[in-house]
Parts: C-alpha cells; sequence; structure tokens
C-alpha cells in the first residue's frame, strides 16, 4: 500500500487483499465476501475512519489480509507475537475504553522517537480525511496525506511543516491489529535510509493510525505498470539498488534479523528523487535464531512473488525474500507484472515465462522492456538478467545473500553501453519487425529500416498508449536519468 502520491484504487488480477474481504459465520465458519472499499467510504467524510465494529485480533482473523491464510506456529517468536485484547465498541465505559488503550501501549515495544498522535490533531492534519486528501488503499485500510508540525505532532496549514501519510486502520478491512502491531515494532525498530520512516502512532479507543514520511512519487508499480511513459534504464537500476540494500540490512545488518516477507512493487516507494524505500511490515517476521533454519508458519504474501517452496512447506527463511527480488527484477527488466491474465496463453506467469529466455543471448533481448527502445545497457541488462536467475534459482540455498546482490547491482546505473547503437540488437529488432504483419516494404509503424536491416529512424507516436520519452516533438516531463528530481 503506498504512502505517496498515487490516486485511484487500481485492483489487480490475483490480488486478494483488494479485492475479497473474509467475515465470521456462526461457529466460527470463514466465508468469502466484497471488502468494503475506500471508494465507498469515501462518499461520506471521514467514513473510513469512523467505524467502529469490534477490533479483530484472532489469528485466523488477521490472517486473511492476502492471498493465504495465516496461523501461528507454536515455535513462532516474532515480535507481532502477543495478541491484544480486543477493544470495547462504543457502548463500553470511557473507564474500560482507557484501560483497554493503556493494555495496548504496554503491549507495544515503543522507540522513545516515535511520535504519539492524538486522533484529532491527525483528523485536522488530514483535513477530516477528505477525499481530496486521498492516496490509497491497501488491506489495512485507507491512507491520507496530511501536514504536522516539524518536531511535534499538533496540525499545521496544508503545504506548511512537514508532510505525512497518514494509515488508518480499517476495522471491515482485510488485515487487522496484529498486522498494526507488527508494523509498529519493527519500523519502531528499524532505521535505514531505504526503509520507510515511521513518525509517529496513534491509539484512541479502538482508532489505529499510523503515521510515515510521505513519499512524493508513490511505488514503483505505479511507475512501471500506470504510466505512459517509461522508467529510464538508469532510474530502474538506482530502484533495484535501493531496494536490495533495504532487503540487506533486514536479513544481515539489523540487530535481529527480519524476513520482510512482502517484497513487491506496490511496497516500494520512490521519494523525489527516486531513492527507493520499504514500507508496509505488517507481514513481517523475526528470522530464526541459534541453530534453526526457518521460521514455520502458514503462508501469506502475495501470488507471483512468494518462494515455492515457502508456499509448498509454509518454512520461511531469508531466501524467501531473495525470491521475491528475483521477481520484482524480472518486473523492472521486462515491464511485465508478475502474474497478468490478459496475456497470451503462456504467459501469464512472468517468471515461468521469463525463465527459458534467462540464460540465452539471442532469447536475452526479447525479456527487455520494449518501451525502452533500445535505451538500456546492453551489460547491464545481460548482469541484471543472470542476477534475476540466480534469486530465482528453485533451490533456495542456491540463492545468494542480499549483500551479494547488492554488490553485483552497484555498477549496474552508471552502464553507458545503449542497445541502440548495439549491431546485434538492431540486427535483432530488423528480424522482429520483417517478421510482423504490419511490414510493407521495409517500413513500419516502428521504423524505417535500410537494405542492411539496420534502423534509421524512429517513428514512435508521441500521445500512443505506450508513449516514448525518446522520440517525440515537443518537451514533456519524464524522470530524469541522473536521479534529480
Amino acid at each position: 500500500m503506498g504512502l505517496g502520491a498515487e490516486n485511484g484504487k487500481v485492483v489487480e488480477p490475483w490480488d486478494v487483499c483488494k479485492s475479497k474481504g473474509r467475515k465470521k459465520k456462526k461457529g466460527s465458519e470463514e466465508v468469502e465476501g466484497t471488502g468494503s472499499g475506500c471508494w465507498l467510504r469515501l462518499r461520506f467524510m471521514g467514513s473510513c475512519i469512523s467505524s467502529r465494529s469490534k477490533v479483530d485480533t484472532s489469528v485466523s482473523g488477521s490472517g486473511t489480509s492476502t492471498h493465504y491464510a495465516e496461523s501461528k506456529s507454536t515455535n513462532d517468536t516474532s515480535r507481532d507475537q502477543p495478541t491484544a485484547p480486543a477493544v470495547s465498541s462504543t457502548t463500553t465505559s470511557n473507564a474500560e475504553s482507557n484501560s483497554s488503550t493503556s493494555k495496548l501501549e504496554e503491549e507495544l515495544k515503543i522507540a522513545s522517537r516515535l511520535r504519539k498522535f492524538p486522533f484529532n490533531d491527525l483528523k485536522l492534519a488530514t483535513r477530516n480525511f477528505r477525499p481530496e486528501s486521498f492516496l490509497g488503499e491497501g488491506g489495512f485500510g485507507c491512507v491520507f496525506k496530511g501536514w504536522i508540525e516539524e518536531n511535534g505532532t499538533a496540525p499545521v496549514k496544508p503545504g506548511t511543516g512537514l508532510t505525512v501519510a497518514v494509515k488508518t486502520l480499517n476495522h471491515d478491512g482485510l488485515q487487522g491489529h496484529k498486522e498494526w502491531l507488527a508494523e509498529v515494532n519493527f519500523l519502531g525498530d528499524l532505521v535505514h535510509p531505504n526503509l520507510v520512516k515511521l513518525v509517529g502512532y496513534c491509539i484512541e479507543d479502538d482508532q489505529r493510525l499510523l503515521v510515515y514520511e510521505f513519499m512524493p512519487r508513490g511505488s514503483l508499480e505505479n511507475h512501471l505498470f500506470r504510466r505512459s511513459l517509461p522508467l529510464p534504464w538508469s532510474i530502474r537500476m538506482k530502484i533495484a539498488l535501493g531496494a536490495a540494500k533495504g532487503l540487506a540490512f533486514l536479513h544481515e545488518e539489523a540487530d535481529r534479523p527480519v524476513i520482510y516477507r512482502d517484497f513487491k512493487t506496490s511496497n516500494i516507494l520512490l521519494d523525489a528523487e527516486y531513492n527507493a524505500k520499504l514500507s508496509d511490515f505488517g507481514l513481517a517476521k523475526d528470522g530464526p535464531e541459534g541453530d534453526k533454519t526457518h521460521v514455520s508458519t502458514r503462508v501469506m504474501g502475495t501470488y507471483g512473488y512468494a518462494a515455492p517452496e515457502y508456499v509448498m512447506t509454509g518454512h520461511l527463511t531469508s531466501k524467501s525474500d531473495v525470491y521475491s527480488f528475483g521477481v520484482v527484477l524480472l518486473e523492472m527488466l521486462t515491464g511485465r507484472r508478475s502474474m497478468d491474465k490478459h496475456r497470451p496463453n503462456g504467459e501469464h506467469n512472468l517468471v515461468e515465462w521469463a525463465r527459458p529466455h534467462l540464460g540465452e543471448r539471442r532469447r536475452f533481448y526479447k525479456l527487455i522492456d520494449p518501451r525502452l527502445e533500445g535505451h538500456f545497457s546492453v551489460k547491464g541488462a545481460q548482469k541484471a538478467a543472470q542476477l534475476a536467475a540466480h534469486c530465482l534459482c528453485r533451490d533456495p540455498k542456491s540463492r545468494p545473500l542480499m549483500s551479494e546482490v547488492v554488490e553485483a547491482l552497484k555498477p549496474l546505473p552508471n552502464l553507458k553501453d545503449m542497445a541502440s547503437s548495439s549491431y546485434y540488437y538492431q540486427t535483432m529488432q530488423a528480424d522482429r519487425i520483417g517478421a510482423s504483419p504490419n511490414t510493407r516494404n521495409g517500413r513500419t509503424q516502428g521504423a524505417l529500416l535500410s537494405r542492411n536491416g539496420q534502423q534509421q529512424r524512429s517513428l514512435s507516436i508521441p500521445n500512443g498508449t505506450y508513449a516514448s520519452p525518446y522520440h517525440h516533438q515537443f518537451p514533456q516531463p519524464s524522470p530524469k536519468t541522473n536521479g534529480k528530481a
């Protein structure tokens, strides 16, 4: 779920956490039901926050926020192990509500740097959670843009002070109090340039809110799949490197190893200069300690990103995150989603479609996002594809450490051997165009070919669905390759 400037709600294929909820029937039988989305709630001012339904703290209820259900293993020592007593409804006396809030605060391992916000301050900071402040929605709830004092909790005039993203717990949603606790406990402890900064929190009666730094460029998912202008190659590699550094910190540098468990494009947020930061730690787990090799748990995550051995056995390790990183790296190389039912048969699952192409030079170019139009480093793309293949090894023991991934990625953003000047790439493009049914006398919508098959000029349409940032008649705003905003 984004904490940045993303408007609109898009329900992806396979993304159960955004399209479906689960509710309890009598006798504890679970049935699927349609979740109440924030777009419906936004018809009523601030109604994303106004629900007073009882907080569901049961393991089975809180584990349905993603594509799989989860239950706690008896050996699980995760930081979010304690479950809170259910908060009373509006019929409960103020004294009981205050008592429950105190118990919840004792349960939190609050870092001293976190600010505790009164609910009314956040309500004013977001202008009463009005639709104009709405940034996005996920399994946890709705996210709103707000403004607070630089060093305090009081609301300030929009455009002044500190810009923040306020995430609210939707009590009718799919993630619950347990995920909220995990988010506070992990991000309260963990500080790193490639992790989104948690500014503070709010516990007041049955309200659960988190306050983050605002990420102005939104999510990687938004840039890869929802915008007509593609991300330049160097920016893609910069984002991959930053995200890899975030995972390497969690796995190898944090005081206690952390398994992120939900690495995907929508959880990689970008600041003004396209620095990547990991967000949404609701599914994170403490890694195995001592002589333990894995954490046992039922499977949670996002279909298409979860490692196959984790899906089959429930054995969670840091190498599960490495696999997910390989999927995201492949998405950045290809411009394709990890799962896409709109693709032709045989291409729905990105990893299975891409595997045959990763190791062969002649097939390798078929992987690269065609919207880049050859504006990518040949060596860099080859190394990135080899790295993705390494991360996606079926044997988890054969996958690299994230620190090794970081070292492999470091030189890639600065390589300048553009494929557009490569004879082999031009020949391959000519062969592809020659096989196209639209070819007439060597002229196509995409290029004018000379007798030797080399590309002379491009006739890309600037205002088309996949407009090119490399060929246009008028200046257009696009990401700058030097990383400057």
